[in-house]
């Protein structure tokens, strides 16, 4: 079987794994006390780790009709200062809980973040800052759109120790972008890239998209070598989910204005061969990095972690989410914000504004850690027959599958992905994910592996 035949095959609705268990599979086990008393009782081992903190800043100008994000479109600006005091009386919540903290990483996503003014991102943080202490090995980032970011937006954050910014291209035709209602043009991209680099960014990361509407190959071929000639230290080269069910946005355009499936696989692998020669490695799910990048150097050292932010070098047990929609992880439980920013305002005048949640089994903890390892080091050891791991093996359909299909090896108590495994490495991690299949076969709960 070729391989684009056996990764059409393996083209199913699988989890991004973004946590686990996946936010479809959260039983709700949990009340805010909980929460509390939960980070109360690892104080200790937070005090010693630092803490990573994501914000999420939901205002656009325009909809981007593929996107899947939580936003909330506008042009009226006076929505900044309520919101970031929502996000700062929310964190004040957690200062009482936690005290004087480490910061070693701080991500800012969206939403278009740069939305906000520079003088008002810089009061956001600095107030952030105030009373803790940034890491020796801090890192800062932000998701940027390169239609709505200013250079004075690179100089405001670069002063206040962030080293990494993430712009969203997806693509560079004309009749795509049109088509998702996100213009923006090469130079744009080129000016905030060499800018970034003259302020002493140490990683420029580009987003790219491939499925979308009236993508072609030659279209594709064409924006990925204007990406390769500016050279970002990272890619992220995402599927296109199409669940107009869920974005009503995406209604703009129909299936038959996408990519057929067959013609979607030929994108990704035309991508992920271009950028493998021209210098860039695979790093864990959907990502590629030159090999001076700290994100390829972490994984070869095995330091990479995964978390609601991505891929990061910060290996932290706790992540502190704040505002709207977003999710904190305490290693042992996951909390998520109210979505809606009206609700979530009322909310955190009175607590931290949590509306959903899970608390993590031992066996969950278990599985969790080689997902993670399969996800970031495309491998993961078990010590004996006691292992979670070693029980999902056996008698499992879907591990079976992906053994004789050749997704993955055995050696020395080591499930090694393949090559083909490493392209598919979201239906290895699915294959031992044994309470995902069995809710997922009584309905649709995730997007398709490609």
């Amino acid at each position: 079987m070729e391989l684009s035949e056996l990764i059409l095959k393996y083209n199913i609705s699988v989890p991004r794994y973004t946590s686990y268990p996946p936010v479809p599979m959260w039983k709700n086990n949990f009340t805010l006390e909980d929460w509390e008393n939960n980070l109360s009782q690892n104080l200790e081992k937070i005090k010693q780790q630092g803490i990573s903190i994501y914000i999420h800043l939901p205002f656009c100008e325009q909809l981007c009709t593929y996107c899947g994000c939580n936003k909330r479109i506008t042009v009226n600006h006076q929505v900044e200062e309520p919101y970031i005091a929502s996000v700062l009386k929310e964190w004040e919540y957690y200062k009482r809980l936690l005290g004087t903290i480490t910061i070693r990483e701080i991500h800012l996503g969206g939403g278009t973040p740069t939305f906000f003014s520079p003088q008002n991102l810089h009061y956001l943080l600095s107030e952030i800052y105030k009373d803790n202490t940034l890491s020796n090995d801090f890192q800062g980032s932000i998701e940027i759109h390169p239609h709505f970011s200013k250079l004075e937006h690179l100089e405001t954050l670069r002063k206040l120790n962030f080293d990494r910014i993430s712009i969203g291209i997806q693509d560079f035709d004309k009749k795509v972008q049109i088509a998702i209602n996100r213009t923006q043009e090469y130079s744009e991209v080129k000016r905030l890239t060499e800018y970034a680099r003259k302020l002493g960014y140490k990683s420029v990361n580009y987003d790219l998209v491939y499925g979308l509407p009236f993508q072609t190959k030659e279209g594709f071929k064409n924006t990925i070598k204007q990406v390769i000639e500016l050279k970002p230290d990272r890619i992220a080269f995402y599927s296109y989910a199409h669940v107009p069910w869920i974005k009503a946005a995406q209604r703009k355009f129909t299936e038959n204005d996408l990519p057929p499936t067959t013609e979607k696989i030929q994108l990704y692998l035309m991508g992920r061969e271009m950028f493998l020669n021209n210098g860039y490695k695979d790093v864990g799910m959907d990502h590629f990095a030159l090999p001076e990048d700290e994100l390829f150097i972490a994984r070869q050292e095995k330091r990479l972690h995964r978390n609601f932010m991505g891929y990061t070098v910060q290996h932290t047990d706790t992540l502190i989410a704040l505002g709207v929609s977003s999710i904190s992880d305490s290693g042992d439980m996951y909390v998520q914000n109210i979505k809606e920013v009206e609700e979530y305002q009322l909310s955190v005048e009175k607590q931290i504004p949590i509306f959903k949640g899970h608390t993590l089994t031992p066996k969950e903890k278990n599985i969790r850690k080689h997902i993670l390892n399969l996800i970031c080091y495309f491998e993961t050891q078990w010590e004996d027959e006691a292992d979670v791991i070693f029980e999902l093996m056996k008698n499992n359909e879907q591990w079976e599958k992906i053994q004789q299909d050749g997704l993955v090896k055995i050696e020395n108590n080591k499930i090694i992905a393949t090559d083909l495994g490493k392209i598919l490495i979201r239906n290895v991690c699915y294959a031992l994910d044994k309470p995902s299949q069995t809710a997922h076969s009584e309905k649709p709960l995730f997007s398709k592996a490609i």
